[in-house]
């Protein structure tokens, strides 16, 4: 969302900084830069910086201007050290030139940091950054709903990803309702349809509501005449199909195809179902072992997937879901 509305997201968390860019220049996300120049100051957890942005500035002062963005989701010890850290080896680069901008996204009100210092025998370093605390907004909510920015979207989906994690039915309402304050926005087809895939990612359902949630888009875009979205349930099929054929092709003309299609329906649904309870586990505790990753692809097991996908909205850890995968593959 950031890389495909650059724009509209600094107008809506940085407006200082939106109205200092000259946006006629355009500007250029330089990821692969970033990490070369921060690769040895990575965390333990292996995390880089988000993003890195050139732009070009309208106020004389300097030419270009280098944005590090960090949106950080959940609250971190080190995180303002690991800011200092990121930004001075930018500045080793770049010089003063470079500013460091922060989202938090986690769930602790209290959790704001804003600096980093130290000092000894005189020596004293003191390192600011400003920061968007997207909790806040909460009590923006009429805001939210009145502005056209592709990020009240955005802020909403993801507050209501937070209240309701452990509250299943909860959350089905608010997908619901955000999907259809979506559809009555003044968007774009594309924002559309990215907004769209973003709040089916942030407010990840169990099996049976999620198929609830289908049929909701289905009849809402019958009754409305419109077909932006294409559900899951079609996305499935569709892969489904595409592998059915590649196996058919190769095991013969009628019983191939016929055999490669159902094997390639129940392919994709697997996949999709794996890859359903990785971004729920992601989203939810953001670092997911590589261990744990090998143990969901190994499951065949559809119902056993459906429990799963269940679970990965509800668990309250990472310990937790591994063991019932375990408790499950001994059985």
């Amino acid at each position: 969302m950031i890389e495909n509305y650059f724009e509209d997201f600094m107008e809506f968390f940085y407006p200082n900084v939106y109205d200092a860019i000259d946006w006629i220049q355009g500007y250029e996300f330089l990821n692969q830069e970033l990490q070369k120049v921060v690769r040895e100051a990575a965390t333990k957890k292996g995390r880089l910086v988000d993003k890195l942005v050139k732009v070009w500035r309208k106020d004389g002062k300097e030419t270009l201007l280098y944005i590090h963005i960090e949106v950080q989701g959940q609250r971190e010890t080190d995180f303002p050290k690991r800011i200092f850290t990121y930004h001075y080896r930018l500045y080793d680069r770049y010089g003063p030139q470079i500013i460091s901008l922060v989202i938090l996204g986690d769930g602790d009100k209290n959790w704001r940091p804003r600096s980093y210092g130290y000092s000894d025998l005189g020596c004293r370093l003191f390192f600011k950054f400003p920061i968007v605390k997207l909790l806040d907004y909460q009590d923006k909510w009429k805001q939210l709903e009145k502005s056209n920015n592709p990020f009240s979207i955005v802020v909403r989906t993801h507050l209501k990803g937070l209240e309701t994690r452990r509250f299943p039915e909860q959350r089905y309402h608010w997908k619901v309702e955000l999907f259809k304050a979506l559809q009555k926005a003044k968007y774009s087809r594309q924002e559309i349809l990215d907004l769209y895939h973003f709040l089916d990612w942030v407010l990840a359902l169990p099996v049976e509501l999620s198929q609830q949630f289908d049929h909701f888009v289905e009849d809402y875009e019958e009754a409305k005449k419109v077909r932006y979205i294409t559900s899951i349930e079609k996305r499935w099929l569709e892969k489904g199909v595409q592998q059915g054929i590649q196996q058919g092709l190769g095991q013969g003309l009628q019983q191939g195809i016929g055999q490669g299609i159902s094997q390639g329906l129940q392919l994709g649904l697997l996949q999709k179902s794996r890859e359903d309870i990785r971004e729920i586990l992601a989203l939810r505790f953001e670092h997911v072992p590589v261990l744990l990753i090998s143990k969901i692809e190994a499951i065949n097991d559809t119902s056993l997937l459906s429990k799963l996908h269940k679970e990965a909205v509800l668990v309250d850890s990472l310990e937790t879901f591994e063991k019932l995968i375990n408790k499950h593959s001994t059985h």
